[in-house]
């Protein structure tokens, strides 16, 4: 099969999907990829050094091609310009990159932005390439829970494209069954829609020792890590954890909550931090995807944390995979799907989202379990991934959808 790729993210932009890896696997199992994307800019909104923006720029990485449109870069709080940012990508896409790529058998549209349907929908009318959409994020739900968008008018519109698109789909790929359960609940119909959990890139969050040198040099030695790696968004609303890290200070002076990665909340979170003179929260800059695994392996647990939101109940967030991969017990803080996976695997606890107390008593379980527990925690849930989530089982799944789609059009 002769497979097309259009992404809005795609490596060296960090990627819990892995873009990249997962071409290669396609590669490796006879497949041709090819990839339609933008100029690198994630997550920080500044395109990355060694690019910049032109009409057109092809490339190979790691022997897949990939043709690069030009983009107006943002990722920062203004809604406006992320939606400018999103649309730029999409025109380009549908314009420049619609006579630009090779002809294929089925596309791949790895949901970012619901703007990502236009270039699928352009692309299978004028070059008769039939989609498999994939969605990583419920649009208008995500825009309204993020706090991204308050206008019910775009609202609607967003909502109205996104099933314009799904009708279009030849098959909808979800990543929990919330996702869809809610879109039965809009009129897709049952039989096109699969769910595929997500993955990780495993080569890269194995789970390992310790490096005590690592763990000395971050500021992680001898303390009780709890971990979150991750942008640091409004979804996560993590200020509620640093109110934990206020509670847990006196009676556990060893838990140290430490914060890896960036987003539009990292300097705010910082400010409260430094305003409640907390001593055992740690924030480490966002690090590259060939050193998340050793960093987490450092953690005595791993933390996943949403907003209180209807939305996010029916979400399963990435890391979820990365941190049961990483074979570390796991603190959630997420309703719904996603505890209920932890909770299948026997990989961690549950807390109330965005309750301090309902956290910091998690914490106190943890503390209470020896690391034998712990140890046992982890390797359920590093079991569980290999099992029912792993790369390979989920590249098989995509291969055989893809598969279908190309032998119906």
């Amino acid at each position: 099969m002769r497979i097309l790729f259009i992404a809005h993210y795609f490596q060296p932009e960090p990627n819990f999907f892995i873009a990249l890896p997962f071409a290669k696997k396609l590669v490796e199992f006879g497949h041709e990829v090819e990839v339609l994307t933008g100029f690198p800019n994630y997550p920080g909104g500044k395109v990355f050094e060694g690019y910049r923006i032109r009409p057109l720029q092809r490339e190979i990485l790691e022997g897949i091609p990939v043709v690069r449109v030009p983009l107006y870069p943002s990722h920062d709080k203004s809604a406006i310009r992320r939606a400018i940012s999103y649309a730029s990508l999409a025109a380009s896409q549908s314009t420049i990159g619609t006579f630009l790529v090779k002809p294929a058998d089925v596309a791949f549209v790895n949901q970012g932005p619901a703007t990502l349907g236009l270039p699928a929908c352009v692309i299978r009318f004028l070059r008769q390439i039939p989609f498999v959409y994939t969605i990583q994020d419920l649009w208008p739900d995500t825009l309204e829970a993020s706090g991204m968008f308050n206008s019910q008018l775009g609202l609607n519109m967003v909502n109205s494209w996104c099933n314009f698109v799904y009708k279009r789909a030849s098959r909808i790929v979800v990543i929990t069954p919330g996702f869809k359960r809610k879109l039965c609940e809009r009129g897709v119909p049952e039989n096109k829609i699969e769910v595929i959990y997500n993955w990780c890139d495993d080569s890269q969050i194995a789970s390992g020792e310790r490096n005590p040198q690592l763990s000395k040099s971050l500021g992680m030695e001898g303390r009780f890590n709890i971990v979150f790696a991750g942008n640091m968004g409004k979804a996560q609303s993590l200020s509620a954890v640093l109110d934990t890290a206020k509670i847990i200070a006196p009676e556990y002076p060893t838990v140290q909550f430490v914060f890896v990665g960036s987003g539009v909340e990292v300097d705010s979170l910082k400010d409260k931090a430094t305003i409640m003179k907390l001593k055992n929260v740690l924030f480490l800059p966002r690090q590259p995807v060939s050193q998340i695994g050793a960093i987490l392996s450092l953690a005595d647990v791993l933390l996943i944390h949403l907003k209180n939101d209807p939305l996010f109940r029916i979400t399963v967030p990435s890391k979820t995979q990365a941190y049961m991969a990483a074979g570390r017990p796991i603190l959630i803080g997420v309703k719904g799907d996603a505890a209920d996976l932890v909770k299948k695997a026997k990989a961690g606890l549950s807390c109330e989202p965005e309750n301090p107390q309902s956290i910091a008593e998690a914490v106190r379980k943890f503390q209470a379990m020896s690391q034998q527990e712990l140890g046992k925690m982890g390797a359920n849930g590093r079991k569980f991934y290999e099992k029912e989530l792993s790369f390979e089982i989920g590249a098989r799944k995509y291969e055989k959808l893809f598969e279908a789609v190309a032998r119906k059009s």
